[in-house]
């Protein structure tokens, strides 16, 4: 297999995951104090690799230096946002009803609830972010944070890097006297160890970033299990853009400029990137579309991440193209040689994209397909066949806002995030975003992998009634050691 790191059998993946349930077990009587020093220890380890971690990250990945800076600076900063989430603590949800003993006609026992971690988190290494979504990233980040013991399956693609990442970790548990194996690391090309990772009897839950097909995989190997679990797949997302009437009027060459950019951003490698955008005819679309062809052209196309990716954008994007009524394809003057993608994009009918479902399908790198529709009626029974999305962006004047009413209400239902007047790619990491959305670009659209509530996906709540002030967690004991926000008696106090 790549890089000749070992593939762990079934029999050895169980063992890991034995492992793992002991050191979750350990884990739990850490205070949320020596968790955030962990946290804080393994992004100051990682730091301290310095430019080889950036080098190797590049040979494997034909990522950009500064691209690659940038992402472990991400990674770094959301450990260390966990540790602050821990030192904070509202984060456990904790509620108390306190007992009502002379209630009539029944007396109300002492209730009082918080959310505790599920267990060992199985997360798979994303392919397009090293750092940010892999070894160390917010899945890894935000379940040790929430308390659960983490086992990683590094991407193959970039199988160095995140062993890199994963000493620098251990060296992080050593300092921090963590449990041996609250972390755990394992390589692996073939479907098998995927499968034996999420059915293993130990295993808790699951994250993912990546396909369809993988993220869906793995929620059927969790369907099989005697006891399902919680699978978190970030999956496929076209990111529809809305270009409304009149900022195409008045801002076709920003706009043409703007997207041109999106599009094309990291060779179009990003979950968030614009590959559907939609728009009513009209000489501003028209004058746009030129515009937006010319900054195509003028882009020169970049070597993907890898030889698989490069593969799988040539096929989807050539059957895109050969479809009937797609037409006016425009693509970068300049020819792409080895895994480079020449980026690309095309018009279709909104009446033909209705009819082809092929059309509605990610197209993974610098692809965009411009759907032209008759009237803002056409547009929204169009948005409306796209399936779940990451984001929907729209891009107006006021003047536009207060003329398409229903088509704005229709947004939240399409995505996690809603956009106005930005383009989608680029993710902050903070409290208020959402990166999730409806199936099927998540398995779940009631959380985020992204910020702070990412730790949600990794809990669940537990109820404690009449249970004495001594054997209850910190967070609920009733003289609040842990000075945390609660709903104590239906009033939020510390």
């Amino acid at each position: 297999m790549a890089n000749n790191f070992k593939e762990e059998s079934t029999e050895e993946i169980n063992i890991i995951m034995q492992q793992s349930q002991s050191a979750f077990e350990a884990y739990q009587k850490t205070n949320a104090e020596q968790k955030a020093l962990f946290l804080e220890a393994i992004a100051d380890e990682i730091e301290a690799i310095g430019d080889a971690l950036l080098q190797k990250a590049a040979e494997e990945t034909n990522l950009p230096l500064p691209r690659l800076t940038g992402e472990r600076g991400r990674t770094t900063g959301q450990l260390r946002m966990f540790a602050g989430m821990l030192r904070e603590g509202s984060w456990v949800e904790a509620s108390i009803d306190t007992a009502l003993p002379n209630r009539t006609p029944l007396p109300r026992p002492d209730l009082r609830k918080m959310l505790v971690p599920l267990g060992p988190v199985v997360v798979f290494g994303a392919s397009n972010f090293p750092f940010a979504y892999s070894t160390a990233g917010g899945d890894t980040a935000s379940a040790l944070g929430a308390g659960c013991s983490v086992v990683v399956k590094a991407h193959p693609a970039h199988a160095e890097t995140s062993e890199m990442v994963y000493q620098a970790i251990k060296k992080a548990i050593v300092s921090s006297n963590m449990p041996e194996h609250v972390f755990q690391h394992v390589h692996g090309t073939s479907f098998e160890s995927g499968k034996a990772l999420v059915q293993a009897d130990d295993t808790a839950a699951v994250g993912f970033t990546g396909s369809t097909v993988g993220g869906l995989a793995l929620l059927q190997y969790s369907s099989e299990r005697k006891k399902p679990i919680p699978v978190f797949s970030e999956m496929g997302s076209i990111n529809p853009v809305i270009f409304l009437p009149d900022t195409l009027n008045k801002n076709a060459a920003d706009l043409a400029a703007q997207y041109a950019g999106s599009i094309t951003l990291g060779v179009g490698q990003f979950c968030t990137n614009p590959g559907l955008m939609l728009a009513v005819e009209g000489e501003g679309l028209d004058n746009f579309y030129k515009l937006l062809g010319n900054g195509i052209e003028d882009i020169k196309p970049a070597k993907m991440l890898h030889a698989g990716i490069h593969a799988a954008y040539e096929k989807k994007s050539h059957a895109a193209l050969e479809q009937g009524g797609v037409t006016s394809v425009v693509k970068s003057a300049t020819e792409a040689i080895d895994i480079e993608a020449q980026p690309t994009i095309a018009l279709v009918s909104a009446e033909t994209f209705l009819e082809n479902h092929l059309l509605h399908e990610e197209v993974f790198g610098p692809y965009s397909l411009m759907v032209v529709c008759k009237d803002e009626l056409e547009l929204i029974k169009v948005l409306k066949s796209v399936s779940g999305q990451l984001t929907t962006t729209v891009m107006g004047t006021d003047e536009d806002f207060a003329g398409h009413s229903n088509l704005l209400q229709l947004l939240p239902s399409i995505a996690g995030r809603v956009l106005f007047n930005g383009v989608p790619t680029g993710v902050e990491v903070c409290a208020s975003m959402v990166h999730g959305g409806p199936f099927p670009a998540t398995t779940d659209s009631r959380f985020t992998a992204v910020g702070i509530n990412a730790a949600k996906r990794w809990v669940r709540p537990v109820c404690f009634q009449n249970c004495p002030d001594v054997l209850l967690p910190l967070a609920l004991q009733q003289a609040n050691p842990t000075k945390i926000w609660r709903l104590f008696d239906g009033e939020w106090k510390k």
